[in-house]
């Protein structure tokens, strides 16, 4: 399957699922309005709506598209790994009981995992698995 050309640094975050530098990604300080998709195959993960600031230096959403998202236990027992789930690339980790929104979750999300389409913009086609 043909998906996006990635840069290394990007494969070494959605492939290989390293983590980027915190407060260094593109989208950390970032709340224009759109939709937020996976770098790697197009698909629609969040909405701006949903991004909040949690001061943890990567971009933090409190909710994402219906099944946009697959959830996986971290091999570290302890986080919960986030994925697309078109495609599998890795985009962060999710967070529950934090108390930051009425939500209370945090989708903690590599910017390199992601790419912003301004509201009133088409949407590219989803590279689609399979």
């Amino acid at each position: 399957m043909e998906y996006n050309k990635l840069t290394r640094e990007e494969e070494r975050v959605i492939l290989e699922k390293e983590t980027e530098r915190p407060f260094l990604g593109k989208y950390d300080n970032f709340y224009d309005d759109g939709t937020f998709i996976c770098r790697r195959c197009n698909n629609p993960l969040f909405s701006s709506k949903s991004k909040f600031d949690a001061g943890c230096g990567w971009p933090s959403f409190d909710a994402s598209f219906e099944n946009a998202l697959k959830r996986i236990p971290d091999l570290d027992g302890v986080r919960t790994e986030i994925q697309c789930n078109n495609c599998g690339g890795h985009l962060g980790h999710e967070f529950r009981g934090e108390r930051l929104t009425d939500k209370n979750t945090r989708e903690c999300v590599n910017s390199l995992s992601i790419y912003f389409i301004p509201k009133g913009k088409e949407l590219p086609k989803i590279i689609q698995v399979g």
